[in-house]
């Protein structure tokens, strides 16, 4: 018999053992497993991929007519005559099935679109891994009683470099649905996607398309009318296919992660060691075939516990090769998706890999590549389709799994001169982004200049700190990387730029090494004034972002000293303030006036009037802490009237902050005095400059003030409501005032 006629299995044996080959032998020489080897022989894969057969050809060192002879023989298994399976024959892989019950749901709901005669047709996609095929086994399986036509599953191997294409499945499912050989011939290539669309009308049956390459592949097969129902999955996210619906996948919960492990790994092992099983799920990504790798290694090695996985997986730059059981390789289904990009979107991917934050932007991006921002948008989009890369509006994100696997390939394939030149440049893009962004809070600058060659849309305040927040982790990373390098200049310009942004982000969390930072960049550089201008910026940060009160008196202490020596007025000003507000809360309100009035003195004598604001801020919120109340709304009142006198020489950031501190100040006095009605009136205005100003923090502690008021007054609906408030500003809030609004909430309720 010629090969040609031969079983893959069988000639693939029969070559192995005229070269005197045992399996192992075999698998050492081509590099395919011992398993994936013995389940060809077996005839336990009908369809052995193009590139395992060449390796195979390799590893048996066979001449060109006999390396031809195998891989037609392996073309023709990759074409047997179509069988498609019933759900009686679909593959394993849902008897494990954790989670995904509100996808579940709506393909539930899904199937009673048919009976108003249109076919649901659904479009799962999303990253390789994430278990979409399982998915729709499932829902087949559940799903069967509503189709009483029968349920087919095809696989479009989709990833295949030999993928079959449009017509050749349409005979599939043609025959698959009993279409006679007569009725095929009659209607002719042209006439078959008529008849498939005919006769999925007439029928309510399940069509399972899975693993498909692109829209042109499945369009044919989509049926415009009757009771049944076609559910595509693909890497891609097919963005051209019409009328369909989309239920995009993405990993599990926590809590499912850990359900899917403790059913491969058992229950005792799992109950045993919950911490370690919780870390084991974290470092795979919560990504469904990460967790089977992990679980299969774990129920295969008894005597492992599940401790020494987790410390395994524990090491980001050998997760991907532990993350392998067998011959089920996470990085190999990583690799399928990865090999289909264009050379343009697969150096992008490998260039995102260099971002230090979780996500990043269209002009970073672009930054990166060297595109423009149009280019690099198209670019994004592409491995966003082929679910290699998460989008949230405007933000693009790796699965953690597949960052692990940009970095693989970033190494092996970028020439390390040109990544550190992109990752070079995309730091210095950010540092000079950041300087322009946060100077429109500074005083003299505002706008950009128009000079300014940016690709980041800086025309307004509020577009600038939208920036710097979402860049803040990507800008903090290069920060750091300047300091690194000894950039000092470039610190503390970039820390300058932000010293009064900082007030409108101020539980970030990490003012305080930003301004250390740089106070050790100044004092490098070796000027006295720069050194106490961010000591006092360091003094600042300790002080309200950390409570720190008297490691802030100490940096304001050497503060003073820097700027003593250097004679500069405004920095020992501005030293006195600090120090004035750390006594204040320490208790100390005969110190803290004595500093504030140095302070006072020192500005005057400068002529900084954003200074000399401040310490009449600071001398009205003594008043208050100190009891005097009635006193202090006089006073407060007063700077009140300053501020508006003082018109444009106030930087207007400055001055809506600023007011927007003497309305709560001022509204807590009238609180402390009993007069609900005039705290309230002043709070409700400070709640409005906060919201309108974008200040969260601000506006948290407005709110809880408000709602202490309210509560007082016997309104505990508007209490309620403020508190409410308070809770949905959420992680831009300030802690404290959280943990305030949740306490005097549960007391509002029970009152």
């Amino acid at each position: 018999m010629t090969g040609a006629g031969l079983e893959f299995g069988a000639l693939l044996r029969r070559l192995r053992l005229d070269a005197s080959l045992t399996l192992e032998a075999l698998a050492e020489a081509s590099g395919v497993s011992v398993r994936g080897i013995g389940d060809l022989e077996r005839g336990r894969v009908a369809t052995p991929q193009r590139r395992t057969v060449a390796a195979l050809a390799d590893g048996l060192r066979l001449d060109g007519t006999e390396r031809e002879r195998l891989l037609a023989v392996a073309r023709v298994g990759r074409h047997p005559r179509p069988r498609p399976a019933g759900l009686h024959a679909f593959p394993r892989g849902i008897d494990d099935f954790v989670g995904r019950e509100a996808e579940l749901a709506r393909l539930r709901a899904l199937t009673g679109q048919g009976t108003a005669g249109i076919p649901a047709v659904v479009a799962v996609s999303g990253p390789p891994g994430a278990g979409k095929t399982t998915l729709a086994l499932r829902a087949a399986h559940d799903l069967a009683g509503r189709f009483p036509d029968g349920q087919l599953m095809f696989d479009l191997r989709g990833t295949d470099d030999d993928a079959p294409d449009a017509a050749e499945l349409l005979l599939r499912v043609l025959k698959a649905l009993g279409v006679a050989d007569r009725d095929l011939a009659m209607a002719g290539p042209q006439g078959h996607p008529e008849l498939c669309r005919r006769v999925l009308a007439e029928r309510r049956c399940l069509l399972v398309l899975d693993n498909a390459r692109d829209e042109a592949q499945v369009r044919p097969l989509l049926p415009g009318a009757g009771a049944g129902m076609v559910v595509v999955t693909s890497r891609r996210m097919l963005t051209g296919l019409e009328s369909v619906h989309r239920l995009p996948l993405g990993e599990l919960s926590p809590a499912e992660a850990a359900v899917f492990l403790t059913s491969l790994v058992g229950g005792e092992r799992a109950e045993a060691e919950p911490g370690a099983l919780a870390e084991v799920a974290g470092h795979c990504g919560h990504l469904p075939l990460a967790l089977r790798v992990a679980g299969n290694w774990l129920a295969t090695r008894t005597g492992w516990t599940v401790r020494r996985l987790a410390d395994r997986l524990a090491l980001e730059e050998r997760r991907l090769d532990a993350l392998a059981a067998g011959d089920l390789r996470l990085s190999a289904a990583f690799n399928l998706s990865y090999r289909q990009l264009t050379p343009t979107a697969a150096r992008m991917f490998r260039l995102l890999a260099l971002v230090d934050g979780p996500d990043a932007g269209v002009a970073g991006a672009a930054r990166l590549t060297g595109q423009s921002p149009f280019d690099a948008e198209d670019t994004l989009e592409e491995l966003v389709e082929t679910g290699l890369l998460g989008a949230d509006r405007d933000r693009y994100r790796f699965h953690d799994l597949l960052r692990l696997y940009a970095r693989d390939r970033l190494r092996a394939e970028e020439p390390a001169g040109a990544a550190e030149a992109a990752r070079t440049a995309l730091h210095r893009w950010l540092l000079e982004t950041t300087v322009m962004a946060g100077r429109w809070y500074e005083p003299d600058h505002g706008a950009p200049p128009a000079t300014w060659q940016g690709t980041v849309d800086l025309s307004t305040a509020e577009h600038a700190r939208r920036w710097l927040r979402v860049e803040g982790v990507n800008w903090l990373a290069a920060l750091r990387a300047a300091a690194a390098a000894g950039d000092h200049a470039v610190v503390v310009e970039v820390a300058e730029a932000l010293h009064w942004f900082s007030d409108q982000w101020i539980f970030w969390g990490h003012w305080p090494e930003v301004f250390a930072t740089a106070a050790r960049c100044a004092q490098a550089l070796g000027d006295p004034v720069l050194e106490a201008t961010h000591l006092n910026y360091h003094a600042w940060a300790l002080l309200v972002c950390e409570g720190r009160h008297h490691d802030s008196l100490d940096r304001s202490a050497q503060a003073l000293a820097a700027a003593v020596r250097a004679g500069d007025l405004p920095q020992q000003g501005w030293a006195h303030k600090y120090t004035a507000w750390a006594f204040r809360l320490l208790g100390d309100y005969a110190a803290a006036a004595r500093h504030n009035g140095e302070a006072a003195t020192l500005f005057e004598a400068a002529g900084d009037l954003h200074g000399a604001l401040q310490c009449r801020v600071e001398h009205d919120q003594i008043l208050v802490d100190g009891g005097r109340q009635e006193e202090s709304v006089a006073e407060i009142l007063d700077t009140l009237s300053f501020l508006d006198q003082a018109g444009d020489r106030i930087e207007p950031h400055i001055a809506d902050f600023t007011r927007t501190n003497l309305r709560v100040l001022i509204g807590g006095a009238h609180a402390q005095l009993g007069n609900w009605s005039e705290a309230a009136e002043h709070l409700r205005v400070a709640v409005e400059l906060c919201r309108a100003g974008g200040n969260a923090a601000m506006e948290s502690r407005a709110l809880v003030h408000l709602g202490n008021s309210l509560l007082a007054a016997g309104d505990r609906a508007g209490a309620r409501d403020a508190f409410s408030r308070c809770l949905a500003l959420g992680a831009a809030a300030d802690p404290q005032r959280l943990t305030e609004a949740r306490e005097r909430l549960a007391e509002a309720d029970v009152r």
